[in-house]
């Protein structure tokens, strides 16, 4: 049984995110200076948590976002109708030269000792755009919403994109929905807009409305300025330094419920030791340390908020919830590009120990 209380009536949506959507070009272990091909992938931060809950876990699940009509647009939207995700958009149009545009994120794979490395072309868009008042959150969450969540890239992207978000978690906290914010913290995001000091103020308004809390303690101790142990010292596998801070960020925001995150040691660009770990109210569970062999790293961190969402609206006991999380999360970084290609079944397999031995 959850240990939130999450509303069990029949809604319009299990779940809702907010935040901008791109279109990431991958190519693939090609450096970008000598690349002379692509894979495109669609994506965005919030809108990966949508699209895995819908496309392998089966959830009813939206997004809402600016959406551009000129092809760019039309490639998103087909991706995004694809994997099943509801679309509340308010659209903008193209001037044929200069935007609004559907952001570009470059994002290489690395490989071995080579370290994926990502940049951005984030000018004159149109996700940025948004602002408190593009959408009628009455409506919305009056159909009925089980939980919203939203992040930190997305209150990284203008002046009125954070309040945007805390307009909309106002409003699902006020239809009874769970509340959900990851901290996401990117420092060449928030460079442009006020940098670290910027990015504190903004989180922590924003936190003050945040039931279930994702961010490691790096996260925290950056993206909400809590102070806290050297984390560049300690093992990213040890859960002790973010455990240890679970009662420093109680009691700086007394409405945070639950405070999840992956543990991560990269050893190189395609082999990592994963892990996660999850506490609520007063109750911790850690999943199982697993060495991966990555494929492509962007978007686990996202498949992990996916998978423990999904244990949380499904009612599993917190220690299935963050197994599932860390499965997701792992099966994630064996696909390429950001979101799910998995099935639940699989998920369920591997959160219980599965192996990798041929299905025949």
């Amino acid at each position: 049984m959850s240990l939130l209380n999450i509303r069990k009536d029949d809604c319009h949506l299990d779940f809702l995110s907010l935040g901008a959507l791109i279109h990431r070009l991958d190519p693939g272990v090609i450096p970008f200076r000598k690349a002379r091909s692509v894979d495109i992938h669609v994506s965005g931060g919030e809108y990966n948590v949508a699209a895995g809950l819908a496309d392998c876990f089966g959830m009813k699940a939206g997004i809402a976002s600016a959406m551009v009509d000129y092809p760019i647009g039309e490639l998103v939207e087909s991706r995004v109708k694809e994997m099943g995700v509801k679309p509340y958009f308010k659209r903008f149009q193209h001037n044929g030269v200069d935007g609004p545009n559907i952001a570009t994120v470059y994002s290489d794979r690395g490989y071995g000792v080579r370290p994926p490395v990502v940049f951005y072309n984030r000018a004159n868009e149109a996700g940025a755009m948004l602002k408190a008042g593009d959408f009628d959150w009455d409506e919305i969450f009056g159909q009925g919403v089980r939980w919203f969540h939203s992040g930190g890239i997305y209150a990284a992207l203008s002046g009125s994109t954070s309040g945007l978000i805390i307009e909309a978690m106002q409003a699902a906290k006020k239809h009874g929905a769970i509340t959900s914010f990851d901290l996401n913290y990117r420092p060449k995001l928030w460079a442009p807009i006020g940098g670290l000091e910027q990015a504190q103020k903004t989180f922590r308004a924003i936190v003050e409305n945040v039931d279930v809390l994702l961010g490691n303690e790096e996260d925290l101790q950056l993206g909400l300025g809590i102070e806290g142990q050297d984390v560049e010292s300690s093992s990213k596998l040890d859960t002790r330094a973010f455990l240890g801070m679970i009662d420093r960020v109680t009691d700086q925001f007394p409405n945070v419920q639950a405070v999840a995150t992956t543990l991560r040691e990269v050893e190189n660009s395609n082999r990592h030791q994963w892990g996660a770990v999850v506490w609520c109210q007063d109750e911790s569970a850690v999943s199982p340390v697993r060495e991966l062999g990555v494929i492509d790293r962007i978007g686990g961190g996202d498949g992990f908020a996916t998978g423990l969402i999904y244990g949380f609206l499904d009612g599993r006991e917190l220690g299935e919830a963050v197994r599932l999380g860390w499965a997701h999360g792992a099966l994630l970084t064996t696909f390429p590009g950001d979101t799910t290609m998995a099935r639940l079944h699989e998920v369920e397999a591997f959160a219980k120990g599965g192996s990798a031995r041929v299905q025949r």
